[in-house]
């Protein structure tokens, strides 16, 4: 059983891990499910880089010095055709190498070691930045998002959502006013160990719309779900 599986989290966001110390890639995995991230790994460049050009992460955290193709070569190809957040891991501080990282297409840099929870708050805001929602909370009329929190409150009265009933809500409140597929959401809720369901997503929108009103996320027959932009804070 998966560290979240045991705390009755579920996954809200899914990530690429591409390191290839096995202690570290462990701790980093581990981590970071707690977290509450699906997250799928690769031990080599090459590797990591057909998972990033195959699938859709909502950020990958690349490591420099990896076999068969280095994290530089990987950044450099993943860019041609992708503009996923990455940020970068290498055990050297030099200022040269930050700034090759940077000009080479990552989003952000760290040095190892590093502290998670710092990790952790890169992430966060990377995700954020991507979605062009650079502040933690989102007003969605009565319905407060506080992606740094993960909570969600209506009217000023906190809301309890399931771990993938927020995951629904954040990605579309992330990407409100377009259109989000149903395999889409299911991309971003579920890593590459687990199952696919084909009325899960369905289910986790009728739990929101009971907790925080039917209006809120709008159904488009045959296409996927929406929040309207429009939503003016209350």
């Amino acid at each position: 059983m998966r560290p979240d599986e045991a705390r009755g989290l579920d996954p809200f966001m899914r990530l690429l891990v591409v390191e290839d110390e096995p202690r570290l890639l462990r701790t980093l995995v581990r981590a970071l499910r707690e977290e509450g991230y699906a997250v799928d790994t690769a031990t080599a460049g090459d590797d990591g880089l057909y998972k990033a050009e195959s699938h859709s992460y909502d950020a990958i955290v690349l490591d420099v010095m990896l076999p068969r193709l280095d994290g530089w070569e990987v950044l450099e190809r993943l860019r041609k055709q992708k503009d996923t957040p990455v940020l970068v891991l290498t055990a050297r501080d030099a200022c040269s190498e930050r700034v090759r990282g940077l000009d080479a297409g990552a989003d952000d840099y760290l040095v190892k070691p590093f502290d998670m929870t710092e990790l952790s708050a890169r992430l966060r805001a990377l995700i954020r930045r991507a979605a062009g929602q650079a502040h933690p909370v989102i007003r969605l009329g009565a319905v407060v998002v506080d992606t740094r929190a993960r909570t969600v409150t209506r009217g000023g009265a906190p809301v309890t959502l399931t771990g993938r009933e927020y995951a629904v809500l954040e990605y579309l409140a992330l990407h409100r006013g377009e259109l989000v597929t149903r395999t889409a959401l299911y991309e971003h809720l579920l890593d590459d160990s687990e199952d696919t369901f084909s009325n899960l997503v369905d289910v986790h929108v009728y739990g929101i719309r009971k907790k925080l009103g039917r209006e809120l996320i709008r159904t488009r027959r045959g296409q996927g779900y929406s929040i309207e932009a429009h939503l003016a804070p209350c």
